[in-house]
Protein backbone atom coordinates (compact mmCIF):
# COMPACT_ATOMS: atom_id res chain seq x y z
CA UNK A 1 0.00 0.00 0.00
CA UNK A 2 1.34 3.39 -0.98
CA UNK A 3 2.12 5.92 1.76
CA UNK A 4 1.69 8.82 -0.66
CA UNK A 5 -1.81 10.01 0.17
CA UNK A 6 -1.85 12.64 -2.57
CA UNK A 7 -3.08 10.04 -5.03
CA UNK A 8 -5.98 8.94 -2.82
CA UNK A 9 -7.47 12.31 -1.98
CA UNK A 10 -10.81 13.46 -3.18
CA UNK A 11 -11.36 17.07 -4.28
CA UNK A 12 -13.14 17.70 -0.97
CA UNK A 13 -10.08 16.47 0.94
CA UNK A 14 -7.87 18.87 -0.98
CA UNK A 15 -10.26 21.74 -0.32
CA UNK A 16 -10.44 20.88 3.40
CA UNK A 17 -6.65 20.85 3.56
CA UNK A 18 -6.36 24.25 1.86
CA UNK A 19 -9.02 25.73 4.15
CA UNK A 20 -7.14 24.45 7.20
CA UNK A 21 -3.95 26.05 5.86
CA UNK A 22 -5.72 29.38 5.37
CA UNK A 23 -7.17 29.23 8.88
CA UNK A 24 -3.72 28.58 10.33
CA UNK A 25 -2.22 31.47 8.39
CA UNK A 26 -5.00 33.80 9.54
CA UNK A 27 -4.57 32.74 13.16
CA UNK A 28 -0.84 33.39 12.98
CA UNK A 29 -1.31 36.77 11.35
CA UNK A 30 -3.91 37.87 13.89
CA UNK A 31 -1.85 36.57 16.80
CA UNK A 32 1.11 38.66 15.64
CA UNK A 33 -1.17 41.68 15.17
CA UNK A 34 -2.43 41.28 18.74
CA UNK A 35 1.13 41.02 20.05
CA UNK A 36 2.04 44.24 18.21
CA UNK A 37 -1.04 46.13 19.41
CA UNK A 38 -0.43 45.11 23.02
CA UNK A 39 3.27 45.97 22.72
CA UNK A 40 2.38 49.47 21.43
CA UNK A 41 0.07 49.96 24.41
CA UNK A 42 2.67 48.71 26.90
CA UNK A 43 5.39 50.90 25.37
CA UNK A 44 3.09 53.90 25.53
CA UNK A 45 2.24 53.17 29.16
CA UNK A 46 5.92 52.85 30.03
CA UNK A 47 6.70 56.22 28.42
CA UNK A 48 3.72 58.17 29.77
CA UNK A 49 2.64 58.24 33.41
CA UNK A 50 -1.14 57.86 33.72
CA UNK A 51 -1.64 60.17 36.67
CA UNK A 52 -2.02 63.79 35.64
CA UNK A 53 -1.63 63.07 31.92
CA UNK A 54 -2.91 65.79 29.58
CA UNK A 55 -6.08 65.15 27.60
CA UNK A 56 -4.13 64.62 24.36
CA UNK A 57 -2.08 61.82 25.96
CA UNK A 58 -5.22 60.25 27.41
CA UNK A 59 -6.85 60.31 23.96
CA UNK A 60 -3.84 58.61 22.34
CA UNK A 61 -3.98 55.90 25.00
CA UNK A 62 -7.74 55.41 24.52
CA UNK A 63 -7.08 54.97 20.81
CA UNK A 64 -4.39 52.35 21.49
CA UNK A 65 -6.72 50.47 23.87
CA UNK A 66 -9.55 50.59 21.32
CA UNK A 67 -7.30 49.35 18.52
CA UNK A 68 -5.98 46.50 20.69
CA UNK A 69 -9.58 45.59 21.59
CA UNK A 70 -10.51 45.40 17.92
CA UNK A 71 -7.53 43.18 17.07
CA UNK A 72 -8.34 40.98 20.07
CA UNK A 73 -11.92 40.65 18.84
CA UNK A 74 -10.76 39.63 15.34
CA UNK A 75 -8.40 37.03 16.85
CA UNK A 76 -11.08 35.58 19.13
CA UNK A 77 -13.59 35.37 16.26
CA UNK A 78 -11.06 33.62 14.01
CA UNK A 79 -10.19 31.14 16.77
CA UNK A 80 -13.88 30.43 17.34
CA UNK A 81 -14.35 29.85 13.61
CA UNK A 82 -11.61 27.22 13.89
CA UNK A 83 -13.40 25.55 16.79
CA UNK A 84 -11.22 27.00 19.56
CA UNK A 85 -13.91 28.33 21.87
CA UNK A 86 -12.07 29.09 25.13
CA UNK A 87 -10.64 32.61 24.92
CA UNK A 88 -9.29 32.54 28.49
CA UNK A 89 -6.10 31.03 27.12
CA UNK A 90 -5.57 34.05 24.87
CA UNK A 91 -6.14 36.49 27.71
CA UNK A 92 -3.67 34.66 29.90
CA UNK A 93 -0.95 33.87 27.34
CA UNK A 94 -0.96 37.31 25.71
CA UNK A 95 -1.45 39.08 29.09
CA UNK A 96 -4.37 41.10 27.73
CA UNK A 97 -5.27 43.95 30.10
CA UNK A 98 -8.83 44.00 31.40
CA UNK A 99 -9.60 47.31 29.75
CA UNK A 100 -8.60 45.88 26.35
CA UNK A 101 -10.86 42.90 26.99
CA UNK A 102 -13.71 45.28 27.80
CA UNK A 103 -13.09 47.14 24.54
CA UNK A 104 -13.19 43.97 22.46
CA UNK A 105 -15.52 44.27 19.49
CA UNK A 106 -16.19 45.92 16.18
CA UNK A 107 -18.61 48.51 17.53
CA UNK A 108 -15.84 50.06 19.61
CA UNK A 109 -13.73 50.83 16.53
CA UNK A 110 -16.61 52.13 14.46
CA UNK A 111 -17.70 54.48 17.24
CA UNK A 112 -14.13 55.76 17.53
CA UNK A 113 -13.61 55.10 21.22
CA UNK A 114 -14.17 52.67 24.01
CA UNK A 115 -15.68 53.62 27.32
CA UNK A 116 -13.71 52.32 30.24
CA UNK A 117 -16.37 49.86 31.44
CA UNK A 118 -14.79 48.57 34.59
CA UNK A 119 -11.38 48.20 32.99
CA UNK A 120 -8.15 49.80 33.94
CA UNK A 121 -6.28 46.91 35.45
CA UNK A 122 -4.40 44.02 33.97
CA UNK A 123 -5.96 40.62 33.53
Amino acid sequence: MSRDFRFHRTPVDVLDYELAQEQAVALGRLGRALEKALARLREFDAAHPRSGAPASVQQVRRTLVTEAGYVLWMFVVQREACGLRDSRTIMREYKVPGEVQHCMGASQVFSGSCSNRGGGGSA
